[in-house]
C-alpha cells in the first residue's frame, strides 16, 4: 500500500486538479484509490460551491473523504478558531489515512496551501502527516515568475523534515505561456534537484471525466505505475 501527500508551493497552484489527475491515472491502471482532504476551508456546509473532494470525484470518479470543514477561506487552524469548530488533531488524520491505506493500493492526501500551513491542534502541518504515515510528497508549483524561489524553499522544507520528495508538478500550465513560464520548465529541476513530472493544462478542470482520464493517463500513468511498483 502507498500513501502520497500532495502539497503546494502556495495556495491556488492547482493541487486539487493534480490530485484528481493522479487518482484518475492510477484508477485507469486498475489500482484502487482513495483521496483524503484533512481540512477544507472556504466552503460552507450548505454552500453550492464545489469542495476539493467534489472536484476530485467529478474529474476522476474516485471517492474521497473530508475530515473537517471551515467556512472562511483561511488557514485551517485560524478558520477553526474563528468558526468555533473543533480543530483537527494529527492523530485523527493519521488514523483516517492508515485506515484507507489498509484497503486501497494508493491513498492521496491533499494538503492545504503550502507545507508550513498549520492544519490544526498544536500547529501540525502536512509534513507531520507525511512523516507519521510514511508518505512521500509530491509538490505542485506555479508556472510563472517566483516559482523557482517558492519551489526551492518547499523542497528544502520537505528534505529538512526527513520526508521523501517524489517530484514536482506544474499545476496550471497557461494556454499562452510567458517567457518566465517557458524558462521555468527547464530551470525548476535544476534549481530544486527534483524531477518535473508533468505540467497540467490550466483548463483541465473543465473537462469531463472521460477526457480528463485520458489526459491523466498521459501525464501520470508512468509515474503512478512507478510509485506503486
Amino acid at each position: 500500500m502507498t500513501v502520497l501527500l500532495v502539497t503546494g508551493t502556495s495556495t491556488g497552484v492547482g493541487k486539487t486538479v493534480a490530485t484528481a489527475a493522479l487518482a484518475a491515472a492510477a484508477r485507469a491502471h486498475g489500482r484502487t484509490v482513495a483521496v483524503c482532504k484533512p481540512a477544507q476551508t472556504g466552503v460552507g456546509d450548505d454552500c453550492p460551491e464545489e469542495s476539493d473532494i467534489d472536484v476530485v470525484e467529478r474529474l476522476s470518479g474516485v471517492r474521497g473523504i473530508e475530515l473537517a470543514r471551515y467556512p472562511e477561506p483561511l488557514a485551517p487552524d485560524v478558520a477553526a478558531r474563528r468558526s468555533g469548530r473543533p480543530m483537527l488533531e494529527l492523530t485523527a488524520v493519521v488514523d483516517a489515512v492508515l485506515a484507507l491505506d489498509e484497503t486501497h493500493d494508493l491513498v492521496l492526501v491533499e494538503g492545504a496551501g503550502g507545507v508550513a500551513v498549520r492544519l490544526g491542534a498544536a500547529g501540525f502541518t502536512a509534513l507531520d502527516i507525511a512523516a507519521a504515515v510514511g508518505a512521500s510528497v509530491l509538490i505542485v508549483a506555479g508556472a510563472e515568475l517566483g516559482t523557482l524561489n517558492h519551489s526551492a524553499l518547499t523542497v528544502a522544507a520537505v528534505h529538512a523534515a526527513g520526508v521523501t520528495c517524489s517530484g514536482l508538478v506544474i499545476g496550471s500550465w497557461p494556454t499562452e505561456p510567458s517567457l518566465a513560464a517557458r524558462v521555468n520548465l527547464e530551470e525548476l529541476p535544476l534549481v530544486t534537484g527534483v524531477e518535473l513530472i508533468a505540467s497540467v493544462p490550466g483548463a483541465a478542470g473543465l473537462l469531463d471525466e472521460k477526457e480528463f482520464g485520458a489526459l491523466a493517463r498521459t501525464m501520470f500513468g508512468e509515474f503512478t505505475d512507478s510509485l506503486l511498483g
